[in-house]
């Protein structure tokens, strides 16, 4: 469904939102658990841009994944200003109903990412949410993974060993998705979900912004207020491509309206 991509203009590879809802997404991830045919989501947020930009085995890693949503108030907007019409999709929103699927469908889940700690938290929490659920593996890297190294290897293998069919990445970008794209290269049959803190989340190690705080746009500030220090660059390199990116959301869209029969 792509039509516009935040990252095309001048580069090889383009990337964009592929999913317009978060129940297509579940359909389809639904068909493929019962199939056995994997999968990898990417949950496009505007930091993801900026790095995609500068980095070309992030963005090669993106554009090789089955499904990318819209994860973030500004990439809805811009998708839809481009004639795209998307739903807001974040990944720690995707956790409960996508490892339901795999509860009803008897689709083992590993867990990668965070601490041995937080990973033993939210395993207690998922299999106290979703009865029946098998959570097969829960492997922490250490510090300065490198999803590229041995260490990606030994994890591939690990998953591989765990007979685990669905893999929730709580790594970072662009951790989470260099690693999806390669691990599934290696083992088809399993889907790889990336979730940021989405373990953390659920663990109670980090705190998730209150509804009305999402409700109204607002979860960045949140964020920000809870570390400055680390995530005012982050946030101000963002600010600071929302115009470019506006201008080519319109003019992607008049591209399209010329295009129409």
């Amino acid at each position: 469904m792509m039509t516009w991509s935040p990252i095309a203009e001048g580069r090889r590879v383009a990337v964009g939102v592929s999913v317009a809802s978060q129940a297509n997404l579940l359909a389809d991830l639904a068909r493929r658990m019962a199939s056995r045919q994997g999968f990898t989501v990417a949950t496009l947020n505007l930091d993801h841009v900026v790095k995609l930009r500068s980095d070309v085995q992030f963005r090669e890693a993106y554009a090789a994944h089955s499904h990318v949503t819209a994860d973030g108030n500004p990439i809805v907007w811009l998708s839809r200003l481009a004639g795209d019409a998307v739903e807001l999709v974040p990944g720690s929103d995707l956790i409960d109903p996508v490892v339901a699927l795999a509860a009803s469908a008897a689709v083992p889940v590993a867990l990668f990412g965070s601490t041995d700690a937080a990973l033993a938290a939210a395993r207690r929490e998922l299999e106290a949410r979703h009865p029946g659920l098998a959570v097969v593996l829960t492997l922490a890297p250490q510090m300065g993974f490198d999803p590229t190294g041995p260490a990606a290897d030994q994890a591939i293998a690990a998953v591989r060993d765990s007979g685990a069919r669905l893999c929730l990445l709580a790594l970072g970008a662009p951790k989470q998705e260099i690693f999806a794209a390669r691990a599934a290269a290696v083992l088809p049959e399993v889907g790889f979900l990336s979730i940021g803190a989405g373990l953390d989340f659920l663990a109670g190690k980090q705190r998730r912004a209150p509804k009305l705080m999402r409700a109204l746009a607002l979860e960045w500030l949140w964020r920000l207020a809870g570390n400055p220090r680390r995530l005012a660059a982050r946030y101000a390199s963002c600010a600071a491509i929302l115009p470019g990116l506006t201008v080519a959301a319109l003019r992607a869209r008049g591209t399209a309206r010329v295009a129409a029969p």
